[in-house]
């Protein structure tokens, strides 16, 4: 992920219903079609009981299109209607990170 200074996080906390089928192949595509996305500056994600998947994004306006771009309004559709017993979307504006890396 590209460092600035102030940009936007999308979190998307999940849980997955019995019906997984077509999950992992749509997951990949989104993050794929995610990548080519104007704005896109990265994400990450983890999956045990709870799905926890954090995008980085440019501005709201990049996340607003993202959120209606085609494929992705598709994907969003068979998550509500098969893979999803429950999520909550989170949009944060993020002012300030560091981290700690063990060499």
């Amino acid at each position: 992920m590209k460092n600035k200074n102030s940009y936007y996080a999308v979190i998307f906390t999940s849980t997955q219903s019995e019906n997984t089928k077509g999950y992992d192949e749509m997951a990949n595509q989104m993050e794929a079609l995610a990548k080519t996305q104007e704005g896109f500056l990265g994400l990450e994600s983890a999956r045990d009981s709870v799905g926890i998947t954090v995008s980085y994004w440019e501005s709201l306006d990049a996340i607003k299109n993202w959120k209606q771009q085609s494929d992705h309004l598709i994907a969003q559709q068979k998550g509500r209607q098969d893979w999803y017993n429950w999520y909550k979307v989170r949009i944060c504006k993020m002012e300030r990170e560091y981290e700690f890396f063990k060499s």
